[in-house]
């Protein structure tokens, strides 16, 4: 049987560059950091003081009674997709609900929510638990909210694959499609953390940038300076349509989702392959599965964290399954490091950049490591014709994801 082409309708996010994907595309492009101090009291005692925080709270998007029976990580992936949502123009279009599915991730999802409540509990006892505490801390929660607030009947799926999570989501979207369960998936991915226990937990495995007194400077993916990820937060999603269902509508369509592959390491819990053996295998899959020629993947925006080994390792392997030829990006260097949601927030960048013809900038490259062969939009945008770029996504675990997304 062939399999029907899937294609992107609709984009939603809210990021530490803006509350939505325009503001956040437009400051990708001219090469704005979303990276500051942390100001909280809480930070002070930290050896880490430096996150990519939300450029728009959601207090001033959603009503403030919603608002506490959501985590932080909820309330985003609601603002996410509901942008998606009305970008793909489906408010109105009669879709049947049980052909609509969701596919929305976190890779720590209510943490915030469980360690505010165990104050609580501490402190003031179990009478003053909110009652809401359970669905809010629950990892499927971002997902099950987005799917209530959509009226999603063919299946609510919530994906945590650490920091692969957002693009996983996405590539499962593409296989409920083609599998025919659904015409419409919303998938994507979302995280909001920054809060001091995931901070000192991640600072404790040497894992973060101690780069506080420069913040827009810290994360730098390939600089020879790099010391590790910024924290970031916020969602993206985007709405996957069987093609034909597109057409039918007249929808507007961003690019094709051409192909996925997920691969697993089974080498550590944290460190990815010493020889990236399954990042090779992930993005030989998803070419694989694309069916677009090398040739044609001109532009890569990498996993990239800003990590001294993890950077590296994703350049031997794209060099490995891919070649040399595309030029890269590391929107990372803008954003910080969103975990759960970077997969989905670098889709959709992967997304603007075929449409609009231009790489987004790699900031902070300033003394490019000596492994670094590959070629890098470095501090400006470049402006190129892409017929199809690669989007990589690892996590903690050996998750390996690549996205291949196509002009449509």
């Amino acid at each position: 049987m062939s399999r029907p082409d899937v294609v992107v309708t609709g984009l939603g996010a809210t990021t530490p560059l803006g509350g939505d994907v325009a503001s956040t595309w437009d400051a990708m492009v001219a090469g704005r950091s979303g990276v500051g101090a942390l100001t909280q009291e809480w930070a002070a005692q930290l050896p880490v003081r430096i996150a990519a925080q939300l450029a728009v709270e959601p207090s001033e998007v959603l009503e403030r009674v919603k608002l506490r029976r959501l985590d932080r990580s909820e309330a985003i992936a609601i603002i996410a997709a509901k942008q998606a949502w009305a970008d793909a123009g489906l408010a109105d279009s009669g879709l049947d609900p049980e052909r609509l599915a969701v596919s929305v991730g976190s890779g720590i999802g209510g943490a915030t929510t469980l360690l505010a409540q165990d104050d609580i509990l501490e402190s003031s006892g179990p009478r003053r638990v909110s009652p809401h505490t359970v669905p809010m801390l629950m990892p499927n929660g971002p997902a099950a909210w987005v799917g209530l607030e959509l009226g999603a009947k063919a299946g609510v799926h919530s994906v945590a694959s650490a920091c692969a999570t957002g693009a996983e989501a996405i590539a499962l979207g593409l296989d409920i499609i083609r599998a025919g369960r659904a015409d419409v998936v919303v998938a994507g991915g979302t995280e909001a953390v920054i809060h001091p226990l995931p901070i000192a937990g991640f600072a404790s495995m040497r894992a973060m940038s101690t780069r506080n007194d420069e913040p827009e400077r810290a994360s730098r993916p390939w600089d020879k300076g790099r010391d590790g990820f910024v924290l970031g937060e916020g969602a993206g999603v985007v709405v996957l349509e069987r093609a034909d269902h597109a057409a039918a509508r007249g929808a507007r369509v961003y690019a094709r989702l051409a192909g996925a592959g997920i691969t697993s390491d089974a080498y550590d819990i944290v460190q990815p392959h010493a020889e990236g053996e399954g990042a090779i295998r992930a993005i030989a899959k998803a070419i694989a599965d694309a069916d677009v020629a090398k040739r044609d993947i001109v532009h890569v925006n990498a996993h990239a964290t800003s990590t001294p080994v993890g950077d590296m390792l994703e350049i031997g392997a794209l060099h490995q399954a891919l070649g040399d030829h595309p030029v890269l990006a590391a929107t990372k260097s803008m954003t910080g490091h969103l975990l759960g949601a970077a997969g989905a927030l670098e889709s959709i960048a992967t997304i603007l950049a075929i449409r609009d013809g231009v790489v987004p900038p790699t900031i902070n490259l300033e003394d490019p490591d000596d492994g670094l062969t590959m070629e890098v939009a470095a501090h400006k945008a470049r402006h190129m014709e892409i017929p199809a770029a690669l989007n990589n996504a690892f996590g903690f675990g050996g998750h390996n994801v690549a996205l291949v997304f196509a002009r449509a």
